[in-house]
């Protein structure tokens, strides 16, 4: 059986809002979904130019209410996923190898979760090898502060001497090739080897 709500009517005129009051409610709500929806419409490509535009005057409020969620990572047309491929060398020569994330080791859900995030910030700093020389070089600045700390935690817990790092971007099978049992090769972005304290060879 549905609840019935009295008329606005019959609400005592004590306990109702006064119109300049509800107006004012209706136009914050109205705010606070806007805010909501225009980050995700404003994403990463491909997204709207207009929401975009719309936003910039919502980014002070989208900030303080940390509202700028990635809703379109992973709908409507999710991109390749990424992961670090990692080879450890210890002292005494032997090799251990590993993934960022890994489904495996990383548990619970929510670390594997959180791990799965750092490819997926660092893919967005690394431009992709056909890239012009220049603009690959420029990015290094950017994208090799996370990739030595990353480097430094890998090396810190399992004692070793010398890492390699590999951005591997998996490949993502349209719709033809799911039904027909085809795929294709992930790409591997090479991210350099690093020492102990600072030391960098590529």
């Amino acid at each position: 059986m549905s609840q019935q709500f009295p008329p606005s009517s019959a609400i005592p005129a004590a306990h109702r809002w006064p119109p300049l009051v509800r107006l004012l409610a209706s136009l914050l709500i109205l705010l606070y979904l806007t805010a909501v929806l225009l980050p995700p419409l404003a994403g990463p490509p491909p997204a709207s130019e207009l929401a975009g535009v719309m936003l910039q005057p919502f980014r002070p409020l989208v900030g303080s209410l940390a509202l700028s969620h990635g809703y379109r990572f992973f709908a409507p047309n999710p991109g390749p996923g990424h992961s670090i491929r990692w080879t450890i060398t210890t002292a005494d020569g032997g090799q251990t190898t590993g993934l960022i994330p890994d489904a495996e080791r990383d548990w619970p859900r929510l670390l594997y979760h959180r791990r799965f995030m750092i490819p997926e910030k660092l893919a967005a700093f690394v431009p992709l090898p056909e890239a012009p020389a220049e603009l690959r070089q420029e990015a290094i600045r950017d994208w090799q502060p996370l990739v030595e700390d990353i480097a430094t935690r890998l090396l810190a817990r399992y004692g070793g001497r010398e890492v390699s790092l590999d951005l591997i971007e998996h490949y993502l099978p349209d719709t033809f090739e799911v039904r027909e049992g085809r795929g294709g090769d992930d790409l591997v972005m090479p991210l350099g080897r690093y020492r102990w304290r600072g030391e960098v060879s590529r």
